[in-house]
């Protein structure tokens, strides 16, 4: 069992006189001005004080009796300890607050939940990075990292890659979901690069053929080809000075992928029908949703041409991976579409808040950016409510295929479901259980004997 801290003489024995109940509500009203709050082993809040409605913009009825929002998880392991969080209030205003929890236990010694006490962060808290380069991290925390917008630590150490490398002249090869943001990790490398006053030119080498990608990279001489009337200058010509992107590389044809190698090993290429070649001074970044490991092992990429293009590989975090950052970017979108002043959205309806936060956004920030300007196109009025998300968000849930609700399950198919039963429910155990028919006191059975 957990030690707790001794009570001296007179104080245990001055207790031992009190009824506690009375006693413990006036000390949660006395701590008010600190914003206290308590959560239970599931994390439902369980109390919600004045103080901590009025630092975090919620109300009370609103959150009791309801999961936590990410921001006040109190996990087992969190005794004692002291985190600074930035919180997007409902009126899409920023704040930054020292969250301190400290870890409840029963008389069993089981954890119980966990007390929280939030805390108006100190001005010297507000940043807490200190990059070489002053424009790498602007002052306000909302406009995050060279338009990238994150307060998750897997990300911070993007954005330290990133400005490491942009100081060099590397090759980059981004690596992410559709809609994660890679070019706009290209785009802040060339940013904060020497090479910044030089374009900054992008292609999609699976948007195009062969043929018609051949061209519009490397150029073609009139002539060349039937159509060809006048001589045209590709993208490493246009882009001569700067930053090249190739977006989803993988796809790139392997003839193709030749030129390429030549262009990174020799700084020349020739263009379609021509007989000379040019010289040329690009940096490339490149990005793909694949491993391109995996591509060379099944012969559709060259292995020589994956070591020139991952010299610093970057990956992108998915959305369902940083979910802190969910709130954030629903309500910088939120404000972008609130600056157009067809709809102005000022509050989110608690229930539809959740529903966005337990989504798994499969197609990452771009689906999320989405998912707003759909509200603002079906909705009307201040609160963005759950009718106004798109119909996926409105159906119900269940963490097992249809197919396997209708026969046993082998240890493998029931180690997976209580996996992604954990995952959608974003880790509470009650919701996890319920969702595939289980008892609580079952499902951590089951949990702990495949190692969950």
């Amino acid at each position: 069992m957990k030690q707790t801290k001794q009570l001296s003489e007179p104080l245990s024995g001055w207790l031992a006189q009190q009824p506690l109940q009375p006693l413990f509500l006036k000390l949660l009203d006395l701590c008010d001005v600190a914003a206290p709050y308590i959560v239970d082993r599931d994390q439902q809040v369980i109390h919600w004080s004045r103080g901590a409605e009025q630092l975090s913009g919620l109300n009370a009825e609103d959150v009791t009796g309801k999961p936590c929002l990410q921001e006040y998880v109190i996990t087992e392991g969190g005794d004692h300890q002291k985190q600074l969080i930035k919180l997007v209030q409902a009126d899409g205003h920023e704040i930054e607050l020292n969250k301190m929890t400290h870890v409840l236990h029963d008389q069993e010694g089981v954890f119980a939940g966990g007390l929280g006490l939030l805390l108006p962060a100190s001005e010297q808290s507000e940043n807490t990075t200190s990059p070489k380069d002053s424009r790498a991290m602007p002052d306000s925390g909302k406009q995050g990292f060279q338009g990238l917008l994150s307060r998750s630590p897997a990300m911070q150490a993007v954005f330290q890659i990133i400005q490491n490398a942009a100081e060099t002249e590397a090759t980059v090869l981004v690596r992410g979901e559709s809609g994660s943001g890679k070019e706009l990790v290209a785009k802040a490398i060339h940013d904060l690069s020497v090479r910044r006053n030089a374009p900054f030119l992008a292609i999609n080498c699976a948007a195009l053929s062969s043929s018609l990608l051949d061209s519009e990279l490397f150029g073609h001489v009139r002539g060349a080809f039937t159509g060809a009337i006048k001589d045209h200058s590709g993208l490493f010509q246009r882009a001569h000075g700067g930053t090249l992107f190739l977006d989803e590389v993988a796809e790139l044809p392997l003839e193709l992928q030749a030129k390429l190698l030549r262009v990174i090993q020799e700084r020349n290429y020739i263009p379609v029908g021509g007989d000379r070649s040019i010289d040329v001074d690009v940096r490339i970044v490149a990005a793909t949703h694949r491993s391109l490991r995996e591509e060379v092992k099944n012969g559709r990429f060259r292995e020589d041409l994956m070591y020139r293009l991952r010299v610093v590989p970057i990956f992108i975090p998915p959305l369902r991976e940083r979910r802190e950052d969910i709130s954030l970017l629903i309500w910088h979108f939120i404000q972008q579409h609130n600056a157009a002043n067809f709809r102005k959205i000022e509050k989110i309806d608690p229930q539809a808040m959740r529903a966005l936060l337990d989504y798994a956004w499969p197609g990452n920030i771009r689906e999320l950016h989405n998912v707003v300007e759909y509200a603002f196109a079906v909705g009307r009025g201040t609160t963005l409510r759950c009718s106004e998300l798109p119909p996926e968000f409105r159906e119900s849930r269940t963490a097992l295929p249809q197919a396997m609700q209708n026969r046993p399950l082998s240890a493998d198919e029931e180690s997976a479901a209580i996996r992604q039963a954990l995952e959608q429910s974003n880790g509470r155990v009650t919701q996890a259980a319920r969702s595939l028919g289980m008892s609580r006191a079952t499902f951590w059975r089951k949990r702990k004997s495949y190692g969950v």
